[in-house]
């Protein structure tokens, strides 16, 4: 009945955790389609929950100001993260795991990533997007083109590009070195809500408040495949084989590919 505000697959594939608007953190069994665990803790909104590298712990943040940790094996609140901040409304972890980020900037942060080598942080809020030094905490870059608030913002796997999405209806693809706008993807008649690079890095999934999900050659910037649902798409994942989608508002969909 609520809204699924952030969706993730465990990296075996066999797990999604979702965060929803009141029904906190639940995790899913995805052959079974079953629910396993829900964590109620949070006392507002919970914006955004994934899997630790480990698989047996899940971050999670929330309208209440917190970043809490959760014990799956247990089933248990491990620690509870509170440092002043109003509304926490993303949170991610390090490649190893021994990191979690909140940001900092003057307006809402809508989105936080670590690079996969560790080293960096790209960050969005309004209309752009921050890229950060880790050991300095220096803005290195600040990427700027789109014309609505920036929803979403990806490293690729290979940390040479970021992928965004935003409010005015676009998907585009930034050039870190250059820090220039390599590629805009047009398709979506509504924001784009979320996106993700598959682990080819060759395509990236992205869906839009006008019930699609788009796959991108991120070559050519031509639009692959369109998968339609029944309503908004929130937020999507995919596995780490590349061989599922996920995605998810008031009902969570599987895609296989």
């Amino acid at each position: 009945k609520d809204g699924v505000n952030n969706i993730a697959f465990s990296a075996d594939g066999r797990k999604v955790v979702s965060a929803s608007d009141y029904s906190g953190v639940q995790i899913w069994d995805v052959e079974s389609r079953k629910l396993l665990q829900t964590f109620e803790r949070h006392i507002n909104m919970v914006f955004a929950a994934r899997f630790l590298p480990d698989e047996h712990t899940i971050v999670s943040c929330s309208r209440d100001g917190t970043i809490r940790l959760w014990d799956v094996n247990a089933g248990t609140e491990i620690i509870t993260f509170k440092r002043g901040l109003d509304i926490v409304w993303d949170v991610n972890f390090s490649p190893d795991g021994m990191y979690i980020v909140a940001d900092r900037h003057s307006k809402p942060v809508l989105n936080t990533q670590f690079s996969y080598d560790g080293k960096m942080i790209v960050s969005s809020t309004d209309e752009t997007i921050y890229l950060w030094d880790i050991e300095s905490g220096e803005i290195l870059k600040q990427f700027k083109g789109h014309s609505n608030s920036v929803i979403r913002v990806k490293f690729s796997p290979d940390d040479k590009f970021i992928v965004s999405c935003s409010r005015d209806n676009t998907v585009r693809i930034w050039n870190i070195e250059t820090g220039m706008e390599s590629n805009i993807l047009n398709g979506h008649s509504s924001d784009v809500l979320d996106i993700t690079y598959f682990p080819d890095d060759q395509t990236i999934a992205s869906c839009s408040d006008d019930t699609t999900i788009r796959l991108w050659n991120i070559e050519s910037g031509k639009e692959i495949q369109k998968l339609k649902g029944h309503h908004r798409i929130n937020c999507i994942d995919v596995s780490q084989n590349g061989n599922k989608i996920v995605s998810a508002f008031r009902k969570i969909e599987i895609w296989g590919l």
